[in-house]
């Protein structure tokens, strides 16, 4: 496992009742890295995003964040459950683009964005607002700033979902097949925005996604995941046009021709 690593899973197992969703992953993501899991549903893709952002705990393993661990923490040299606090400091090393936007509908686009730096960073009203305008000018969205939600597309409330995570000036970013809740005409613009800041921005990156082709453009490396662990991970140009896997086949044919 690479220790330069700014993401790493050593042996996770997470279960929902009987059903194992993570079967002693080894994964990693190195500082800087665009990364993209695909694979069928229930392999464990977005459970790996829900742990990292401590939406679900893990039931066995360790994994690192920055350095640190996740779900522990040290104490006397070993490793013990991870307290509240803990959690909370580990949160802000990431932020986080759902599949559904999750915006407040009664706050102004720009309170949305502001909230959270104003709360948990303990920015002021000031430098919170300047932030939020800096941000929405990167999505595109700065005259849409003191609109709701509801005024705007389901592409611009999901920008403004992006604007509000980098806000908090997290290190990693992860995006859970962040284009899916939207109508075909309106994925691009989304995309686009991802795609700009994966280019022109020293981010770390980890997406699920079904849109192969963004994945193949945007991605240093694709993992795909079968039954909770990485069957097969490699550069994107290898994975799509010469998997190793008889699995990675079987799924990308399904996948790019469906019947």
């Amino acid at each position: 496992m690479n220790e330069q690593a700014i993401i790493r899973f050593e042996r996770v197992v997470k279960r929902f009742g009987d059903v194992t969703v993570l079967d002693e992953l080894d994964f990693h993501v190195d500082k800087g890295e665009k990364v993209t899991i695909i694979g069928p549903s229930g392999s464990g893709k977005s459970t790996v995003l829900r742990i990292l952002m401590t939406l679900e705990d893990i039931d066995e393993g360790v994994i690192h964040v920055a350095g640190k661990p996740l779900w522990h923490e040290e104490r006397n040299g070993t490793l013990v459950p991870a307290s509240e606090a803990h959690l909370r400091r580990m949160r802000k090393e990431m932020g986080m683009v759902f599949q559904q936007f999750n915006l407040f509908p009664h706050m102004t686009v720009r309170r949305n964005i502001t909230e959270a730096p104003v709360h948990v960073l303990k920015l002021s009203r000031h430098e919170a607002r300047q932030r939020a305008d800096e941000y929405l000018e990167l999505v595109g969205l700065s005259e849409h700033a003191d609109k709701f939600p509801s005024q705007l597309s389901g592409g611009q409330q999901q920008r403004v979902a992006i604007a509000r995570a980098l806000a908090m000036r997290p290190g990693i970013m992860l995006f859970d097949e962040p284009t899916s809740a939207l109508d075909p005409e309106l994925v691009g613009e989304v995309l686009t925005v991802i795609q700009r800041l994966a280019q022109e921005h020293d981010l770390t990156m980890l997406l699920v996604t079904h849109e192969m082709q963004f994945a193949k453009q945007i991605s240093d490396r694709i993992c795909f995941f079968d039954k909770g662990r990485v069957l097969e991970d490699g550069p994107p140009e290898q994975l799509f046009t010469e998997p190793r896997e008889a699995r990675t086949r079987e799924f990308l044919n399904a996948f790019l021709n469906p019947a």
